[in-house]
């Protein structure tokens, strides 16, 4: 069986960062080993929360691992804290990327034209770095302009400008950069993608709800890490993670009561395992 190592935060209540990437990967049939890099008692949309960072205890666990001859197939990293984060990580990616290990960065820092509360300039400057290791990077269009310095564009842009961001990614340093949250205003929404080493792109839409939810992010990178995890191409991949992130949010949305901070992401598991078949 195939092992991913997922390094992110966990939130023991909402359906976002561990508590989504374990049960996503499994489901893909994948062995989810987790690095937890803080907890919290809920995510940081509910009203109050407990926070306790673990950023002491990373390099002790990589060294434990090590020690023990554990290897990873992937390399996967979500929302990390600080730039000593993306240090440890860094140092993960030397000491557990062999021959055949993807590493998949997230680059989760910024949405909606702004960075998220607690990063500056200097932590772009760090994640950039990150990604420029990475195999496949998943931004959105913010994360994107931050790291390229270029002024956010919300809407009113065309493929050749999607094409000329994508290139620019690629250019930080990694194989593959895929833009999330792409739509040409179509009624479509989706992600668009260039593989630099086969100078080619391509795109994948799906229907566009009226609606948005925290942890969707999460929910297609760990999509995407399970797919290329058992075997499937990043282009399929890509289409996986899209179509059940999509499922995702028609079954909440089906479900009246449904829950303020998280999709029902349980129920639509069995989409995803036909989507893998």
């Amino acid at each position: 069986m195939k092992r991913i190592i997922t390094i992110q935060d966990i939130s023991c209540v909402g359906k976002c960062s561990l508590t989504v990437a374990l049960p996503v990967i499994s489901a893909c049939g994948v062995e989810a080993a987790v690095l937890p890099t803080a907890v919290l008692s809920t995510h940081t949309a509910f009203n109050s929360f407990t926070f306790r960072d673990l950023t002491c205890d990373m390099q002790d666990i990589f060294n434990a691992w090590e020690k023990e001859n554990i290897t990873f197939d992937g390399i996967y990293t979500g929302y990390l804290g600080s730039t000593k984060q993306i240090d440890l990580v860094l140092n993960a990616i030397k000491m557990f990327k062999k021959d055949g290990t993807f590493v998949l960065v997230d680059p989760a820092m910024a949405d909606n034209g702004k960075l998220y509360k607690g990063f500056d300039a200097n932590f772009v400057k760090e994640m950039t770095k990150l990604c420029g290791k990475a195999d496949i990077i998943v931004p959105n269009l913010t994360e994107a302009s931050f790291m390229l310095d270029i002024p956010y564009v919300e809407k009113g842009y065309n493929e050749d400008y999607i094409k000329q961001v994508l290139v620019k990614l690629t250019d930080l340093g990694c194989k593959t950069a895929v833009l999330t949250g792409v739509t040409f205003g179509d009624g479509k929404l989706g992600v668009y993608a260039y593989d630099k080493v086969e100078n080619r792109f391509f795109s994948y839409f799906n229907e566009h709800l009226p609606c948005a939810f925290h942890g969707t992010g999460d929910i297609y990178a760990s999509t995407v890490c399970g797919a290329l995890a058992k075997g499937k191409s990043i282009e399929k991949s890509l289409q996986i993670a899209v179509d059940y992130t999509v499922e995702t949010i028609r079954q909440t949305i089906k479900n009246e009561n449904h829950n303020w901070y998280g999709v029902d992401f349980e129920t639509a598991i069995p989409c995803l395992i036909d989507l893998l078949k």
